[in-house]
């Protein structure tokens, strides 16, 4: 079964779980893995001159496949542009989020909706990041040369996120 569509998961809620000492008191049986492969790219032990961060500018929930998608494009860019051992790129972002489904029928005889259960509690189907207004999503630090193609990165990505956000560039000391 397909997940379902970003928006569904979008906004913040408040985090309604239950992890009990006695397991059969616990709402959440088990917490799905996340997505993501990699949170430090590129050359960690170098210092470079400029840090251009992308910040949301809206309260949001971002799945993990969204940043797993957007760090893939980021990373495969910034290789290819501007070489493996001339950037550092972090994920400052981390999916705690359990989100929940509950499933309703489908298929045929659907002359009706099934109505569920008020506030029913639904199933763990994946994880999210809740981030806040101005936080950090990502971050990479290159040369002078590499500030505009770390740009297009940024914007190649747009799609990708669930958010509106804007790049903070800052010149490390």
């Amino acid at each position: 079964m397909a997940i379902r569509k970003a928006i569904a998961y979008r906004y913040h809620e408040r985090p309604n779980t239950r992890k009990s000492k006695k397991r059969s008191k616990s709402y959440v049986k088990t917490i799905p893995g996340s997505k993501i492969v990699k949170f430090n790219m590129g050359n960690q032990a170098r210092k470079f001159p400029f840090k251009l961060a992308l910040v949301s500018n809206e309260a949001i929930q971002m799945r993990d496949s969204a940043i797993e998608a957007s760090r893939q494009t980021i990373n495969r860019h910034l290789e290819k542009k501007v070489g493996r051992n001339n950037y550092y790129f972090v994920i400052r972002i981390y999916p705690h989020h359990i989100l929940r489904e509950n499933k309703m029928l489908t298929g045929a005889g659907a002359d009706r909706m099934q109505s569920g259960m008020k506030k029913s509690f639904g199933k763990p189907m994946g994880i999210a990041a809740q981030i806040r207004v101005g936080s950090e999503i990502f971050t990479v630090e290159v040369e002078k040369a590499g500030v505009e193609i770390t740009k297009q990165a940024y914007h190649k990505i747009k799609s990708k996120l669930p958010c509106t956000t804007s790049i903070v560039i800052t010149e490390n000391k």
